[in-house]
């Protein structure tokens, strides 16, 4: 799996994981944390959601033009980790949000996502790029996919473990003030708080049913236990955020420790230019184009699967919330299942490419995207059809009815397994792949840009993301599904018709 790979890669790879550990938490608990702190609805959660990662993405167009004008991108990429860092330090401190403190509390939250999403644009784009420079060397240059492939491996360890952190200091805490955790129950205290007397016997009734099952009295103080349990809940996914300061301090050591095993491109870059004829600049001027137009064409792609695949922050996290049975697990938990698909499956998809390519059936990278897109319709026609057959009204619809009721209609943990398993594999296909064709058409003084463009791409996606908890609410939640599956049909059809022009171009 390791032949025949530059040195470089697994330090670039284990630098990159204390980013990731961070970047899971969030993807994990943003949504429900903005919800259960500051009584948000979740449509209202989800754009602040989408603005986060949509930061985090279109920042790193800033990144690479910091790091390509100052042809320093080792810098650029600690600055990067640094001010992710302070983000993270300001996150993890437990202030408990009141009607008089919240138009500030949630200001210094905001603020405290664009740090970390400004960091993020530091370091993210200029580290794939400096990934994607180890294979410019001739001895690597046919192992950039299975490079990417493997980068993308490592990076998700961190994915792994995160989404476990939260659910398991927030039960530790609230356990050690004598409750339990239900994730039902902040929005009902949230509810109570704001409205008391206008609040419906149906919502009363499941909030002091639910005020006994995690051990609180419903017979005394109601006002004073759900301010209580709001401020013990939330204070257990603040320590969380320490765990991922830590992680982003090891990051920044690995990184410091072996910069010196990555390449420096800069000088190389410009030894190179002054080489160059009138002739050969022109012909590269042309070439250079044709490359950047097949760029924009599979960025207009990646756009819409990174709307279909981060539904697992907002609509997919909050079907797990709602829909599936989490007496055991948190609904949270069920992140770490698409990290850890990435690291089982990979080996495997990389073994089937090798497979092919010794047959002489090799798969082009452009045809590999296609058939990712194919693979995230087949995620969501599952859902359509599963969500059909169970009758499964909208969102709101369903938290409206009796809690003993809509417990019957819940389903068990193995439709989440299903799911993310094709989208998994979807991103297989996608995300490392798409990473390796942008550092193949990218021109050499443009890297840092161009991973940039890569990440503006996800960071569009990113920005529709609120569209589906908006239907999810709204809607039974079947039509929902539909939408994503048929953004993925369209784009799968729209790639394969444009794949041979691709592979001309990157040949």
């Amino acid at each position: 799996m390791f032949k025949n790979h530059p040195k470089g890669l697994i330090p670039a790879a284990l630098s990159n994981m204390g980013e990731r550990f961070g970047y899971y938490i969030m993807n994990a608990v943003l949504v429900l944390f903005l919800c259960s702190k500051f009584g948000l609805k979740e449509e209202t959660a989800s754009i602040v959601y989408s603005c986060f990662y949509a930061g985090i993405y279109i920042l790193g167009l800033v990144g690479g033009l910091i790091a390509d004008k100052t042809q320093n991108y080792k810098s650029t990429i600690i600055w990067g980790l640094i001010v992710m860092t302070l983000g993270y330090v300001v996150l993890a401190f437990p202030i408990f949000a009141t009607a008089e403190n919240q138009a500030w509390l949630l200001t210094l939250t905001c603020f405290a996502l664009f740090m970390i999403a400004f960091g993020n644009g530091l370091f993210k784009g200029n580290l794939q790029a400096i990934v994607g420079q180890l294979y410019d060397n001739p001895r690597y240059a046919s192992q950039r996919d299975a490079g990417f492939q493997i980068f993308y491996v490592f990076i998700n360890i961190g994915g792994v473990l995160a989404p476990f952190v939260a659910p398991m200091l927030r039960s530790w805490w609230l356990g050690e003030n004598g409750l339990a955790y239900n994730a039902s129950l902040p929005a009902l205290c949230h509810e109570y708080l704001s409205v008391t007397d206008n609040m419906s016997t149906q919502n009363l009734n499941n909030l002091y049913a639910l005020i006994t099952e995690v051990g609180g009295d419903a017979a005394g103080n109601i006002q004073e236990f759900c301010s209580t349990y709001l401020n013990v809940f939330n204070t257990g996914i603040h320590y969380s955020f320490i765990a991922s300061v830590a992680a982003m301090l090891i990051s920044l050591f690995i990184f410091i420790a072996t910069k010196k095993m990555l390449p420096t491109p800069a000088k190389k870059a410009a030894e190179a230019i002054k080489e160059y004829s009138q002739s050969e600049k022109t012909r590269m001027a042309s070439e250079i184009r044709q490359r950047m137009y097949a760029l924009f064409a599979v960025l207009g792609i990646a756009i819409f699967f990174w709307f279909s695949f981060h539904q697992n922050g907002t609509s997919l996290s909050l079907f797990a919330r709602d829909f599936v049975k989490t007496d055991s697990v948190s609904p949270e938990i069920w992140q770490a299942l698409n990290p850890f698909y990435v690291i089982i499956l990979t080996p495997f998809v990389m073994m089937f490419f090798g497979w092919l390519s010794r047959r002489g059936k090799e798969i082009s990278t452009p045809r590999k995207i296609a058939i990712g897109m194919g693979l995230a319709g087949i995620a969501y026609l599952f859902l359509v059809i599963f969500s059909a057959i169970k009758g499964y009204p909208s969102a709101d619809e369903f938290k409206a009815l009796p809690a003993a009721v809509a417990e019957t209609m819940k389903t068990g943990p193995w439709v989440l397994f299903v799911l993310y398993f094709f989208l998994t594999v979807a991103e297989l296909f996608i995300s490392p792949l798409g990473l390796s064709f942008v550092s193949k058409v990218a021109p050499k003084h443009l890297q840092g840009l161009c991973q940039g463009l890569w990440l503006g791409a996800t960071a569009v996606g990113n920005l529709l993301l609120w569209i589906g908890p908006l239907i999810y609410n709204a809607c039974p939640i079947w039509v929902a599904w539909t939408v994503f599956l048929s953004v993925c049909a369209v784009s799968m059809g729209v790639m394969y018709a444009m794949v041979g022009w691709l592979e001309r171009v990157t040949k």
